[in-house]
């Protein structure tokens, strides 16, 4: 089973539960505040972990993220490819409302701190068969992307936050590019599943697809044809990290050899578990969790 190397972001979050999202000019007293680990990168790898992936972290985190790799430790990850840098941890602000969906201010803080020298240390140790699995919070991506490729990794992009520049990335030398309706309109100019899925197929021939979009399901297209998933339902109260559960999910499933169905079935699974539960990473549900949800 292959190994995967998430070279991702690891935030604090400050999350604010509010009855609606703040509107210019309005102050709002929340009715919850909560300060928890999160960061797409380090939820991912959470999710990666506790769905039995073998998992190595890598990335920066500030002089105040102790905690952050304590939970990463914690679930399992491996984090010795972990740096501390000088300054602050990123940052998010999430409104989480009362239907459970959520905004977010993300500042990049130490995630916009790697340096070349730990791209060439962590990327060393991995080769053919393992997963380099990369977000669009921290720097050097495309330096990440090429030396992965280099070594002969599979490699998989969630490119979220979409930003310039992740719109000129080599997306054609992916294995795998995960997205929503949001990130997929903004990379293909389409503004509806099939055509996303049609167009990126046309510009990225060799990669696998996977489209999440929430309750109306996932999509996957590969080799193998397209596969649709239902989502399940469940009563939503914070989607903030359903994305990066089914992604953690995925391809901890598609290593342990599963098949394109299986990996969309526990993904969705596991991430229907997470939307019932408030929080981001502390939401991810464990194996056992989704099994048991299954019935299994």
């Amino acid at each position: 089973m292959g190994r995967i190397l998430n070279f991702g972001s690891l935030n604090i979050d400050e999350m604010f539960q509010v009855l609606h999202f703040v509107r210019p000019g309005e102050t709002l007293v929340p009715e919850k505040v909560e300060r928890i680990p999160g960061g797409k990168g380090l939820n991912q790898s959470v999710a990666a972990a506790r769905a039995g992936g073998a998992v190595w972290h890598a990335g920066a985190v500030g002089e105040d993220g102790a905690f952050l790799t304590a939970l990463l430790d914690s679930c399992g990850v491996h984090t010795e490819l972990v740096e501390t840098v000088p300054g602050l941890s990123g940052k998010a602000v999430i409104q989480v409302d009362a239907s459970g969906e959520n905004c977010i201010l993300l500042y990049p803080g130490a995630n916009h701190g790697v340096t070349e020298e730990a791209v060439e240390k962590a990327l060393a140790r991995f080769g053919a068969g393992d997963l380099l699995l990369l977000q669009n919070e921290i720097n050097r991506l495309p330096e990440i992307l090429w030396e992965g490729k280099r070594r002969g990794m599979l490699a998989a992009l969630n490119p979220s936050p979409v930003t310039p520049e992740v719109l000129g990335l080599p997306l054609e030398e992916l294995d795998f590019l995960i997205f929503n309706e949001i990130e997929g309109e903004a990379l293909s100019g389409q503004d509806r599943p099939e055509g996303m899925l049609e167009e990126l197929s046309r510009r990225c021939p060799g990669c696998r697809l996977i489209l999440t979009l929430g309750k109306e399901g996932a999509y996957y297209r590969g080799p193998e044809g397209q596969r649709f998933q239902p989502s399940f339902a469940v009563e939503a109260v914070d989607t903030t990290a359903a994305g990066d559960t089914f992604a953690g999910y995925f391809f901890a499933c598609w290593l342990a050899g599963y098949s394109p169905e299986e990996c969309l079935e526990w993904a969705a699974g596991a991430a229907a578990l997470a939307v019932s539960r408030r929080g981001a990473s502390v939401s991810i549900p464990q194996m056992g969790e989704v099994e048991r949800f299954f019935g299994r």
